[in-house]
């Protein structure tokens, strides 16, 4: 099994599509990676070779960032929008949409499960 940035990379798996198991590496960036490297897309991890897969690792190590430390970079975004007070930064607080969607019906992935309005009026009135 290749290892990348931590992360193992399944051997069964066409070259094109093993590398997206890497957070931050896309089809797209995958291919251009591969393409650098002088690879075929159609290529499976198991058969690449150690000169192969130290050329790629070397390539993606130039590119850019990937893994742990775009994890970071990203989190530190969000951290210094949510410490600015601006609006995406206020979003983020509540754990809201961030980009402009509705919110009266939808958004339930972010605002989590509903809150029981019935369940809070029946408490009310045996009060």
């Amino acid at each position: 099994m290749a290892r990348f940035e931590g992360v193992d990379l399944p051997n069964d798996k066409r070259s094109e599509i093993a590398l997206t198991y890497l957070f931050g590496v896309g089809r797209t960036r995958a291919r251009s990676l591969l393409y650098r490297a002088g690879i075929d897309f159609g290529k499976k991890m198991a058969d690449l070779d150690d000169e192969e897969i130290t050329n790629l690792r070397k390539i993606l190590e130039e590119e850019g960032q990937v893994e742990g430390d775009l994890r970071k970079e990203i989190s530190m975004n969000i951290r210094r929008l949510m410490e600015i007070g601006c609006y995406r930064g206020l979003r983020h607080r509540r754990s809201l949409p961030v980009r402009g969607q509705r919110t009266h019906t939808n958004s339930r992935t972010r605002k989590g499960p509903r809150r029981g309005a019935v369940a809070n009026k029946q408490k009310i009135k045996m009060k």
